[in-house]
């Protein structure tokens, strides 16, 4: 954030130049100033398009919400549906596979990639995020990394999965776990933190899932 009441002149340099602090007092350079102007016009846009994704996500027919999704340029294979009230940051970084289903009211972190795999099962309220502060930063700033979930993979409801994760083919996640580790193909985890509390006895999967209800 730019402050206004920081503004004022350096004549150090015999020429005068604008100088602007940053949030924690800083001195920011004219380039460094100039960016985070820009960044922050663009997140003002980008807001605006979340809050229209999330009025959206409640339109209860998928293929009028499927085309503005994909508008706003999340990837989506077919035959997959994503239910009402899903919400996105930057949805451009979400690639979902195909033949997959997103429970209502989930959340889809885009802020670095999401890639979700094929015949991807996740359940209402899960919370997916790439995206988080770094307690350890003077400043507290957000760090990303990606978070890949692979094919058939299974996710319970108000799962929370966090950054960096990566979910291997077939592994199934029970409700409310918060994964903070990478899960092994086929490995069943559960608990906060999540941990492994069985194995999926399936190994070459091949199902699709069931119809989508269809004004949800």
């Amino acid at each position: 954030m730019l402050y206004l009441e920081h503004i004022s002149l350096n004549w150090s340099s015999g020429a005068p130049v604008l100088g602007v602090k940053d949030k924690m007092g800083r001195p920011l350079s004219l380039k460094v100033a100039i960016k985070k102007a820009v960044n922050r016009v663009y997140n003002y846009f980008l807001d605006m398009e979340l809050l229209l994704l999330r009025v959206i996500g409640f339109i209860p027919i998928f293929f009028i919400r499927k085309f503005f999704f994909k508008l706003a340029g999340v990837k989506i294979g077919s035959n997959s549906h994503i239910h009402m009230g899903v919400q996105f940051f930057n949805p451009a970084n979400v690639q979902i596979g195909k033949g997959t289903i997103i429970g209502a009211n989930a959340f889809l972190d885009g802020r670095a990639n999401l890639k979700i795999g094929d015949h991807v099962d996740i359940a209402s309220d899960v919370m997916i995020y790439n995206s988080e502060h770094d307690i350890n930063s003077e400043d507290f700033k957000a760090k990303v990394e990606d978070v890949e979930i692979g094919d058939y993979v299974f996710i319970g409801p108000r799962a929370i999965i966090l950054p960096g994760v990566k979910i291997g083919k077939g592994a199934v996640v029970a409700a409310g776990a918060v994964v903070v580790k990478n899960v092994g193909e086929f490995s069943i985890v559960g608990g906060v933190p999540a941990h492994i509390i069985g194995e999926r006895k399936l190994k070459n999967p091949q199902y699709k899932l069931g119809r989508a209800r269809l004004f949800q």
